[in-house]
């Protein structure tokens, strides 16, 4: 036996590092390379899920992690595209709450997957990258390395998205894995860690390594809450307002309904969420306004727009999520409750409520009393919900004249915001999850998302990164207990990442991609024409047989949508069916008929608005 054998050995009959340790079969102090001590302090912080691709750069990386796959003690998962990679682990952390590794080599495979953590940086997920680098002792260059003669140009890079660490020399893994715990399991907010293995650092031996020292997360056990003062005067600002407005963001999603049901009552404010949050309390209550925002809805905006006293739940306030600072049009104070010091003073004329969103929102609750909102609460509720009900009646117009003639395909088709309708609808009856990737697809998904519990919908709208939806399905397959999941792309965003149709097999995905194929960048399309009357270059005519293409892949079995509600949904119910990857193709139209779309209600910091838009932004003060 090598000595790795013998260590594998000891902890897979033991169960686990320390149990080994404790039962004397493995010794603290051992001789092992740096790539095997970093494996096993991945394992002490409960990491066992590696998404790789191997390279030049981390080929003994590779060779440990065959050791301990043999053993069952990782498991390693190889794709074919690094920004995928990092996708299915942001999507395994986002809805199955599971921390993993990304793995690639230097070069452009760890900038794809770098670019690929704009979603874990943008969305606080928690994730290692480990990229091979380029060598210490610097004989040269090194193949894919950046071409400057300038030392540690990667970490330079790195270190610009989040926090980073280069093992110069292998005995400092141990501190690295610490500032690797202080990100990616960090309770204020989470966000991935950059750790860069040169080549010749991974096969170093460390010799009388002490096991022990390998850094184990710790409990955290409080959280930090306002002061008693701050709750008081929150309450105080609370009493003396008539219309209130909570608005929730991504720092929100632990919230429960209870907690966020109880405080609405009690301070008779309507609820409003950003993209990526339906769900927390359900669509049909009578206090929840849906999407807000650029985009947003009708009611969602009018609440906004028309609060004198808006909360901001665990929010980092992005252009799109209030309008770019214009759409608190009469909010006289803010309360901001979020982890996060900076975020929670965005505005100004804030109280800020510095603490976990949920506990922070129970403490305010309770400090309310017994105190009843007052007749204008009850007139504000009533006045939001007349116009809960026109957005209903905008979007139902829409879904009730589902077809319309394509200049382009030259067809009868089906609009977007209907079929993306006929799929929700489908996923809701079988209580299937629901990605949605950026775009036009995303846009109009969120605003017809009607979700009555949370965990039901994912939309990237944090970096907006086509193909994430199509890449984060895969996660399913690697997740402890993966669900039965249907993505929601269009042509464009499906086409950054094709190859999930290999992986997917490869990795034995059950589960569904709608590709909604217009054959335009269609949010920018629509951008063009709102801004300046006509588009350009946003659209191709290439023609794309997707059924086939995905068909031709052994195990996808693809379908064809078809032109109408009725035939998509027998598509679907029959992809469904299939115990694999399915790929279900939907022509839809792209135009200026105004029942293509749902529209925008909310400004944008963009293009020819941006004048206006920050001229409004100063005159607010915000």
């Amino acid at each position: 036996m090598t000595g790795i054998e013998e260590r594998v050995s000891a902890i897979a009959d033991a169960g686990s590092i320390d149990a080994a340790l404790d039962r004397g079969s493995l010794c603290q102090y051992e001789d092992l390379s740096c790539a095997e001590a970093l494996i096993l302090g991945f394992l002490r912080q409960g990491v066992r899920k590696f998404i790789v691709i191997f390279g030049h750069g981390t080929t003994h990386i590779g060779e440990v992690l065959r050791y301990y796959q043999e053993r069952d003690l990782v498991s390693v998962y190889n794709v074919r595209h690094e920004t995928e990679a990092s996708h299915i682990a942001s999507a395994l952390r986002w809805q199955y709450n599971e921390r993993s590794a990304v793995f690639t080599s230097i070069g452009p495979g760890a900038m794809q997957a770098f670019a690929g953590s704009l979603v874990s940086a943008s969305n606080g997920l928690g994730i290692y990258y480990v990229f091979g680098d380029e060598t210490t002792h610097d004989e040269g260059y090194n193949m894919q390395q950046i071409p400057r003669s300038e030392q540690s140009l990667f970490l330079k890079t790195m270190s610009h998205m989040s926090d980073t660490y280069s093992l110069q020399a292998a005995e400092s893994l141990p501190a690295a894995l610490k500032r690797g715990i202080g990100a990616v399991f960090n309770p204020s907010r989470e966000r991935p860690f950059f750790l860069l293995a040169p080549m010749n650092v991974q096969a170093q031996t460390l010799e009388r390594f002490n096991l022990s020292e390998l850094p184990i997360p710790p409990v955290y056990s409080s959280r930090t809450v306002p002061p008693a003062t701050a709750l008081s005067d929150a309450a105080g600002l609370i009493r003396n307002a008539d219309r209130i407005c909570l608005k929730a963001g991504r720092g929100a999603g632990q919230v429960s309904s209870d907690c966020l049901e109880a405080f609405l009552e009690k301070s008779g404010a309507v609820y409003v969420h950003g993209p990526a949050m339906p769900g927390l309390i359900p669509w049909s209550h009578d206090r929840n306004m849906g999407v807000g925002g650029s985009k947003g809805s009708i009611c969602g905006n009018y609440a906004m727009e028309n609060a004198d006293l808006v909360i901001s739940l665990g929010a980092r306030a992005v252009c799109q999520w209030d309008s770019s600072g214009t759409a608190w049009q009469k909010a006289r104070h803010i309360i901001s409750i979020n982890t996060d010091f900076s975020d929670a003073t965005h505005y100004n004329r804030t109280l800020a409520l510095q603490g976990d969103a949920g506990e922070v929102l129970s403490l305010l609750t309770d400090e309310l009393g017994d105190d009843i909102p007052g007749g204008d609460a009850k007139a504000w509720q009533t006045e939001c919900l007349s116009r809960k009900n026109e957005w209903i009646s905008f979007r139902n117009l829409r879904f009730e004249n589902p077809v319309i003639f394509d200049e382009k395909q030259g067809r009868d088709i089906l609009s977007q915001p209907a079929a993306i309708k006929c799929v929700v609808d489908f996923c809701d009856r079988h209580h299937f999850p629901k990605y949605f990737d950026a775009g036009d697809v995303q846009a109009n998904g969120f605003q017809i998302t009607d979700d009555e519990k949370p965990g039901m919908t994912y939309t990237e709208t944090g970096a907006s990164y086509m193909g994430f939806a199509v890449s984060g399905l895969l996660s399913s397959a690697i997740a402890d207990e993966g669900r039965y999941t249907v993505a929601f792309t269009g042509d464009g965003s499906f086409m950054m990442n094709p190859q999930v149709l290999l992986d997917g097999i490869h990795l034995g995905v059950h589960g569904m991609i709608v590709l909604f194929d217009n054959r335009r960048m269609a949010a920018i399309s629509n951008l063009q024409w709102d801004q300046y009357g006509e588009d350009f270059r946003t659209d191709d005519r290439v023609e794309v047989d997707y059924v086939a293409m995905a068909g031709s892949v052994s195990g996808v079995r693809a379908f064809q949508g078809g032109e109408t509600m009725e035939s998509l949904n027998n598509a679907l119910e029959e992809a469904m069916d299939w115990n694999g990857l399915s790929l279900v193709h939907v022509p839809v139209y792209a135009g200026r008929d105004e029942l293509g779309g749902l529209g925008a209600f909310g400004n944008w910091n963009v293009g020819n608005w941006c004048d206006r838009v920050q001229k409004e932004k100063h005159r607010l003060g915000l």
